[in-house]
């Protein structure tokens, strides 16, 4: 059985290609069963998503610095990354690629995460057609919104809570 936060970051990576989205899930799933790990498995799959968001936006050196995040914890994270369905072997492969596609400053093109267990391939395939997405479609380069989700986002919830906070410590 696979953790539904999961299943869902796969359905949003492979679908919509919103990296945005992949790692705000992850995080909140991570926060709650791991939190305090920064070398969690968690972590490792949420810099992939987060190396795509920058390198997607042209920003190279953070696309790549994130990569290299990502291969450093997922080194030492293969045997769960097996266990998470994931083909760990192709899977480095391919960020040694993708690293080296970005220290070239070669444009981003979408690609699949190496899935090996076929269930898990379906159920995030399923959860693409729950929402409407279209599983192994290309980035919408042209979707301003999606590209540049992070500074386009209504944060009013997020200032509120900061706000909420700093005043709690004043008193």
């Amino acid at each position: 059985m696979h953790p539904q936060p999961f299943i869902e970051y796969l359905a949003h990576f492979h679908g919509d290609r919103d990296y945005f989205e992949c790692h705000e899930i992850l995080e909140e799933y991570w926060k709650s069963v791991d939190k305090n790990n920064k070398s969690s498995v968690w972590v490792g799959l949420i810099q992939i998503a987060v190396s795509n968001y920058h390198h997607r936006r042209g920003n190279f050196k953070g696309a790549e610095r994130t990569m290299q995040k990502a291969i450093i914890i997922l080194d030492k994270r293969r045997n769960e990354l097996i266990q998470l369905g994931l083909d760990e072997k192709e899977l480095f492969k391919l960020m040694e690629h993708l690293s080296h596609s970005i220290a070239s400053q070669l444009p981003y093109k979408s690609y699949f995460l190496p899935i090996a267990d076929l269930q898990l391939t379906e159920a995030a395939k399923q959860a693409c057609l729950k929402r409407e997405f279209n599983w192994g479609a290309h980035s919408d380069m042209l979707n301003e919104d999606l590209v540049h989700r992070h500074s386009r986002r209504d944060r009013t919830d997020v200032i509120m809570e900061r706000k909420k906070a700093l005043e709690m410590g004043k008193d």
